[in-house]
């Protein structure tokens, strides 16, 4: 750091984590991007002013500190997979504050509480609940992603619809705010905080601790994948309406998870049944899909075994850790938002006509629903409780993202508004999109203004800040 106000910067920073200089990076050190930086989305260049190591919540808030009173901003990395590289501050100049370190965990076996510390990544999260207890929450398949941002966002995965998102665990977290004050919040203590942090949390401070209820874990499931490789467009068409069909019945068990994936040689119908394979014939899923050459069925006895068959999703596979240039969209569903028929012919005509480039693509179609519907809109920042289903598409480039695979990710958006003219779409801060329009209004919908209130009441300056944070409102 070259001025004395950048030294200063970096006399306070190295003072904050104790004089440490593991827990510190600057742009001057050798491989700073490597090492430190370590962009997720390599089509979007960020150059943090520092990278933190931080390992407590004491030197967090010296951290938080030192950076307001420099006027740059703060943004916190769990796992580091933000689409817009927003643990990283999203754009460059910011302080990282990276959580690897908070790794605290314990159970409370009479509450079957769990406390567990803000750097977690999910695989940690699994072992560690299971080996407390045969315990569990709701979370999604990635390993690599670090419950920081995953139960701050939403967080959502394959028992979701039994047991709701990963923020709907959450019951009480410590966090440090833009005042470098360190904090308790729940339901009963800082209320409007606790709603922020559930759903929007990078806008509103670093959670170091998070206490979250938890489940047994499932005892049987049941693992299930209908391919349809060599199939017609007018024959993967009527797959997905099939699957369209089954996932719109209200009735739908809440123990039936599932997903639709679609990539360039074809489209993979999968997910998970919890119960047992007598309760799972019973559905009779396969006569509600057309007939595949290539039918999976499993059964696991084995909750990390499951976990880990999540993990090898093929697309897991092709996006799951691997920093790479890619862009990416999502939409909401509601259960009104269904696809008509002729949009879905015209989305598959378009997937297998479309010019892609030499980009490898796929598309994947989420259900949710269940017990995430069951909470109110207006209980936490996270706003799309009347979801059925997501879509996210997602594309990877060599080198830079090509326009042409930025218009291919954006066509199919394009084809499916066409055939739902009327509908507002929400979108998923998880896959957040630096390129939506009032990205701020498509994450949180009607929960914005009050998020805005709050942000102002707690961190006025706006010390937490990305792209396509919440702003302080107006006074």
């Amino acid at each position: 750091m070259g001025n004395s106000n950048s030294t200063a910067v970096g006399t306070c920073l190295s003072n904050a984590v104790g004089g440490n200089n593991a827990s510190l990076a600057f742009p001057s050190k050798l491989l700073y991007q490597l090492t430190d930086v370590k962009p997720y989305n390599l089509d979007i260049p960020v150059t943090p002013a520092a990278v933190t190591y931080p390992e407590s919540a004491d030197q967090v808030a010296a951290i938080i500190k030192c950076a307001a009173k420099s006027n740059l901003k703060v943004q916190a990395r769990c796992g580091g997979h933000s689409y817009g590289n927003y643990g990283i501050g999203g754009v460059s100049g910011a302080v990282v504050v990276d959580l690897k370190n908070l790794q605290q965990f314990s159970m409370d076996t009479t509450t079957w509480t769990a406390t567990i510390g803000g750097g977690t990544l999910l695989a940690d999260v699994t072992k560690r609940l299971h080996n407390a207890g045969g315990r569990a929450m709701a979370h999604g398949t990635c390993p690599q992603v670090g419950l920081g941002g995953h139960a701050t966002i939403g967080g959502l995965g394959p028992t979701s619809r039994m047991w709701g998102s990963a923020l709907d665990h959450v019951e009480e977290v410590q966090v440090v705010l833009a005042n470098s004050s360190i904090i308790r919040a729940s339901e009963i203590e800082n209320p409007d905080v606790f709603f922020a942090l559930k759903g929007a949390g990078a806008s509103f401070g670093v959670i170091t601790e998070f206490k979250v209820r938890t489940e047994p874990e499932p005892g049987e499931a049941v693992r299930y994948s209908y391919s349809f490789d060599a199939g017609t467009t007018t024959e993967k068409a009527k797959a997905f309406k099939d699957w369209q069909s089954l996932i719109s019945d209200p009735g739908l068990s809440r123990k039936f998870a599932s997903e639709v994936v679609i990539f360039e040689l074809g489209m993979i119908v999968s997910g998970t049944f919890f119960g047992s394979k007598a309760e799972f014939d019973a559905l009779n899923i396969s006569s509600k899909l057309p007939q595949s050459d290539s039918v999976s069925i499993t059964v696991f006895n084995d909750w990390l075994g499951l976990v880990s068959h999540w993990a090898e999703d093929v697309a897991l596979q092709i996006a799951g850790g691997i920093p790479s240039a890619f862009y990416s969209k999502s939409l909401a569903f509601r259960p009104s938002d269904i696809i008509p028929s002729s949009g879905v012919d015209s989305l598959f005509e378009f997937l297998d006509t479309a010019d892609k480039g030499t980009a490898l693509w796929f598309a994947i179609f989420d259900l949710e629903g269940g017990a995430i519907n069951d909470v109110p809109m207006d209980a936490t920042a996270y706003a799309h409780r009347d979801a059925l289903f997501y879509l996210q598409t997602y594309a990877v480039d060599i080198g830079r993202v090509s326009t042409t695979t930025r218009n291919f990710v954006n066509g199919i958006n394009q084809v499916i508004a066409n055939a739902l003219p009327n509908v507002q779409f929400g979108a998923y801060a998880g896959y957040v999109d630096p390129e939506l329009p009032n990205g701020q209004r498509a994450y949180w919908g009607s929960n914005l203004p009050r998020l805005e209130q709050i942000k102002r009441a707690i961190d006025p300056n706006d010390v937490f800040h990305n792209p396509q944070s919440v702003q302080p409102a107006a006074s």
